[in-house]
């Protein structure tokens, strides 16, 4: 009986190493893939800065990220736009994604799963996989705005204007009982408001909650990705300030609070723009 015990220990401190030794390489590849994406994120934001931008009517300039360069092909744009919108957003992301990945990898151990290391990087890409999605739609809106910009003085001048506006409407958002709701599903633990038959224990269950997760986020982060697209897409400046918004109202206690908190700050952010646009006019 004694010698049952034993054995029935050393079996169990055997997974517990494990599982400290799956958490730390989780923790240290989480690590490695947030520098390896900042750092990207941050040299090619200053290539960008360094082509310089447009001047337009209104007294504001257009970023280049929505323009081809001499040289350049649609397609050679588009690879470039869409490599450095992910790797922004893994930037951008990662720090609050971390904390629900590690709930979701406790609440799927705890059921005896022990592929952790496939299914968390499953649950990963089927949300990084939203964000790309995202951002294929942006990148033809962008240049397309921009390419009306360019050929209607009237319109460019009215842009300050509609930043203003934007960034408004984005501050309010923070307000709303949708924002509320999907900031609650960003926070808590899998399956408690994504619609998962079960925990994901499998390849296809852990990319569709990765799925649905992203999604979930990406409609939580609706009004701070406007203020990004308007104000600097590819400025580090305005990426560090939403990504600190991003991380704090998904991780910091009481975070509907947080996020009204900073839909005050962005309301008054945007009448200030909408001030300026109108004694600039």
């Amino acid at each position: 009986m004694g010698h049952v015990s034993a054995i029935g220990g050393r079996q169990m401190s055997g997974r517990a190493i494990e599982a400290r030794v799956s958490q730390r390489v989780f923790f240290g590849v989480s690590a490695l893939l947030f520098a390896v994406s900042a750092a990207v994120t941050i040299i090619g934001a200053a290539s960008m800065s360094a082509m310089g931008e447009m001047p337009m009517a209104g007294g504001w300039t257009m970023s280049t990220a929505w323009m081809r360069m001499c040289g350049q092909t649609w397609p050679g744009v588009a690879a470039s736009f869409l490599g450095m919108w992910v790797a922004m957003m893994i930037a951008m992301m990662l720090p609050s994604l971390v904390p629900m990945l590690l709930r979701y990898r406790e609440a799927v151990s705890g059921i005896g799963e022990t592929r952790l290391g496939p299914l968390t990087v499953l649950v990963g890409m089927g949300y990084f996989f939203v964000w790309t999605a995202f951002g294929m739609v942006a990148f033809p809106l962008g240049v397309a705005l921009a390419a009306l910009e360019m050929e209607l003085p009237a319109l460019a001048r009215a842009v300050p204007l509609a930043v203003g506006v934007i960034v408004l409407i984005a501050g309010a958002l923070q307000f709303t009982a949708w924002k509320a709701r999907h900031l609650a599903c960003c926070r808590e633990t899998p399956g408690r408001c994504l619609t998962v038959p079960a925990l994901p224990t499998d390849a296809a269950t852990a990319w569709r909650h990765g799925l649905r997760l992203g999604l979930h986020c990406s409609y939580c982060c609706a009004g701070l990705t406007m203020v990004l697209l308007v104000v600097g897409v590819m400025d580090w400046r305005v990426m560090t300030v939403v990504t600190a918004a991003i991380t704090i109202e998904r991780l910091a206690p009481h975070g509907e609070r947080v996020a009204r908190v900073i839909g005050v700050v962005i309301v008054g952010a945007g009448v200030l723009l909408i001030a300026r646009a109108v004694g600039l006019g």
